[in-house]
């Protein structure tokens, strides 16, 4: 049976969940470059001070109100796999699928992002944070898999899928009316299979039990 959140985690994640939702909203209607951190914490009903204790730049506030539950998701799509489906293929299309899926902030959300250098950086950045909920994922679906051998997997993955996002993120010639704005090409769920392809030998090796050898010692 999983523990309830104390109070105090409740109200920890309340506040953020606020933070994070009023951050998307003042830089959707107001542009991410003319929001403020005093302006986010005014609109969570917080102070400054308290927003610092979440988050170290407006930036990322923003970022997270689209990619808060994504580890969450990946990890819960790994579990969510039957059995008889590859170690390889439940992670594979657990990861493509958060880029598949956008999610309810697409695509106004996205496009600002792409569009800010600052915001395109921590947005790739976030991928990493896939790798605790992804190597618990890994050892409750593989229990003979030691925690070293499902994090370094899990961090592999991690590394990989955000690769793939930047190459896709990379920035084209900016147009002289439009500084820094980057027009993705090609598709990103693509992109990310096919980096994430390499891989799968590694997990579907991983998720085979190691025999032990009867034999006597020589």
């Amino acid at each position: 049976m999983t523990d309830r959140p104390s109070l105090r985690e409740r109200k920890k994640q309340a506040t953020r969940e606020a933070l994070q939702a009023a951050a998307l909203r003042l830089a959707l209607k107001q542009g991410p470059e003319n929001v403020r951190v005093d302006d986010i914490a005014d609109a969570a009903g917080v102070s400054p001070r308290t927003y610092n204790n979440y988050f170290s730049s407006r930036e990322q506030a923003i970022v997270a109100a689209v990619t808060a539950e994504r580890a969450s998701r990946v990890a819960a799509a790994v579990l969510g796999r039957p059995a008889d489906v590859g170690l390889a293929d439940a992670v594979v299309d657990a990861v493509v699928g958060q880029y598949t899926d956008p999610g309810e902030h697409a695509p106004r959300a996205l496009l600002m992002i792409a569009a800010s250098p600052a915001l395109r950086a921590c947005y790739i950045d976030t991928v990493t944070t896939i790798e605790g909920p992804l190597a618990g994922a890994l050892t409750e679906r593989c229990p003979h898999l030691d925690r070293l051998t499902a994090r370094v997997l899990a961090a592999s993955v991690a590394a990989v899928a955000r690769l793939a996002l930047r190459q896709w993120l990379e920035a084209t010639p900016e147009a002289p009316s439009m500084p820094g704005f980057v027009v993705p090409s090609g598709s990103l769920p693509d992109l990310v299979r096919a980096a994430l392809t390499p891989l799968a030998p590694a997990l579907d090796a991983a998720a085979t039990p190691a025999r032990q050898s009867n034999a006597d010692p020589v």
